[in-house]
């Protein structure tokens, strides 16, 4: 009896181990880094020539969708832009406004989004309250959020910028006041600059991205767009 019993065991395990394998070469192999992934799937970013290349820098208003399509009737890229083949090279929270940059170059679209690339982002953040230096020395340190630490961030206290009135306007906390902040990142995590404002106890009352890399936002106002030329 002893030895009938063992052997269902031993095929269990057998069957256990052969199904791990095959999740395995499904997976991509264990030892793979996910760097290594990322590298690869990079190289495969469609690339045109120079020539054939759109790009679209647009100011983005703000409840609006960074994506074309919508199944629920809000706001999205398509009511403003109408050239084809172009996708938005990292995305822009619907609260947030400014700059988004659409491209047909997936390696462009990469180079601008990608943290390796290092490419800066410069926001214009209004917070509720007034950080010293010492508030804001958290931010140029690095601090730690759910998803981990985050890089060192550039930040100065700003003169209030000469920008639209946003629609519907920012509420304000009475006698309370706020400053604006130029926050400039490497990454791009989600609604990062909120959190990281938030997590040294001003939380973000209007966020505009100023600029990506050697692109900026110019005089464009809310939903207007253009096509430039780059190098």
């Amino acid at each position: 009896m002893q030895a009938r019993s063992s052997r269902p065991s031993s095929n269990k395990s057998t069957q256990r181990t052969t199904k791990r394998f095959k999740q395995s070469d499904k997976f991509g192999k264990p030892n793979q880094s996910s760097s290594s992934r990322r590298k690869k799937s990079t190289s495969n970013k469609p690339r045109v020539k120079p020539e054939d290349r759109k790009v679209i820098v647009f100011n983005k208003p703000f409840d609006t969708l960074t994506q074309f399509t919508d199944g629920d009737g809000r706001k999205t890229l398509a009511d403003f832009i109408s050239v084809k083949d172009v996708y938005a090279a990292g995305r822009l929270d619907r609260d947030s406004e400014g700059l988004l940059v659409l491209t047909n170059d997936g390696i462009l679209q990469a180079k601008l989004t990608q943290p390796q690339s290092k490419s800066p982002k410069t926001y214009w953040v209004q917070v509720d309250g007034a950080p010293t230096e010492a508030d804001l020395d958290k931010l140029r340190q690095g601090v730690e959020l759910k998803d981990g630490m985050t890089l060192p961030a550039k930040v100065d206290i700003m003169p209030e910028p000469q920008v639209w009135e946003r629609n519907p306007p920012v509420r304000f906390r009475a006698n309370i006041p706020t400053t604006w902040l130029a926050i400039t990142i490497i990454e791009g995590r989600n609604r990062q600059v909120r959190r990281m404002t938030a997590h040294i106890g001003f939380p973000t009352l209007r966020l505009i991205r100023f600029s990506i890399g050697d692109i900026a936002l110019g005089d464009l106002q809310p939903g207007e767009w253009k096509e430039i030329k780059l190098p």
